[in-house]
């Protein structure tokens, strides 16, 4: 059963909620009016998705689809702007007041309900090995080219299992989980609205991203976390692997595919979070900024 973009809206905010929901409650979670709320709740109902304000097991039938059901993690590179920290840690695994990287992204990936969990690895690999004591669940895939490609090559490996799937950059400090969510509506790259930026960014129409570029003003800028619905999960398994074995394609970054490279067969809507929600920690000085710690 497939579901309005407006009858996904109010279950996903039903399912998520600790408690009843009134209309007018609704109507401040979800933004939709409260006349399309009362409407698509009779809807709901009629389709018997909800009863009595809840969501009935039909309705979690409806929503089995849109669920998240695995996470990639890209984390094979060097991490040569962090030198010298990584000469003998991969980036992920850098603690920040004590807490590794990588396992922000893992406790909220857990916290979601996603127990499918792979870790693309590369450079000094095997001190991944180190997560299964905390993390027993998490499978490990080898990048044996992380030194001569781009991490194009990490998604190579990956790219049969990228539906229904969160790619992460592994590198990125989260501290807000709630950023990773259970339910998506469609394909989406998460990223942070700005006046002007130097960084990789996305131009925006109708909430469906249109271009990727280096820099620019009123856009949105790039967080290393994207989402991939069934059908483009399996639509970049093959485009992966035309783009990774075309001209210069393994000095291609991997979400140039469905965002550059074969952007007519993709969709990808833009998901908000905010400038304190993620850092992405890029060099050495900003890690001794963020942990004096390492201000020795």
């Amino acid at each position: 059963m497939s579901l309005s973009r407006k009858q996904f809206d109010i279950l996903v905010a039903i399912v998520e909620s600790a408690s009843p929901l009134s209309q007018r409650e609704l109507e401040n979670v979800t933004g939709h009016s409260l006349g399309t709320i009362n409407k698509v709740c009779k809807e709901l109902t009629e389709m018997k998705l909800i009863l009595n304000g809840q969501v009935t097991e039909k309705g979690m039938e409806a929503l089995e689809p849109y669920r998240a059901k695995r996470a990639i993690f890209i984390a094979a590179g060097f991490g040569s702007r962090m030198v010298p920290i990584t000469l003998n840690t991969p980036k992920p695994l850098v603690r920040v007041h004590g807490k590794r990287i990588i396992d922000t992204l893992l406790d909220a990936v857990i916290e979601a309900g996603i127990e499918e969990i792979y870790i693309v690895r590369g450079y000094l690999g095997e001190q991944f090995d180190q997560l299964l004591y905390k993390y027993p669940m998490v499978h490990f895939l080898d990048n044996p080219v992380y030194n001569e490609a781009n991490n194009i090559s990490s998604s190579m490996i990956a790219r049969s299992l990228l539906s229904n799937a969160y790619v992460f950059e592994a590198d990125l400090l989260l501290s807000n989980p709630k950023i990773i969510t259970k339910y998506h509506y469609t394909s989406d790259f998460l990223a942070i609205p700005k006046d002007r930026t130097d960084d990789w960014c996305f131009e925006v129409k109708d909430g469906v991203i249109r271009e990727e570029k280096v820099g620019g003003e009123n856009c949105w800028q790039m967080v290393g976390i994207s989402y991939w619905n069934a059908e483009d999960g399996q639509k970049l398994t093959s485009d992966i692997e035309k783009v990774f074995t075309g001209p210069g394609g393994r000095e291609r970054y991997w979400e140039q595919v469905p965002l550059v490279y074969c952007k007519e067969n993709y969709q990808v809507a833009v998901r908000a979070c905010k400038e304190e929600d993620i850092v992405e920690i890029d060099t050495f000085r900003e890690l001794k900024e963020i942990d004096k710690s390492y201000d020795v």
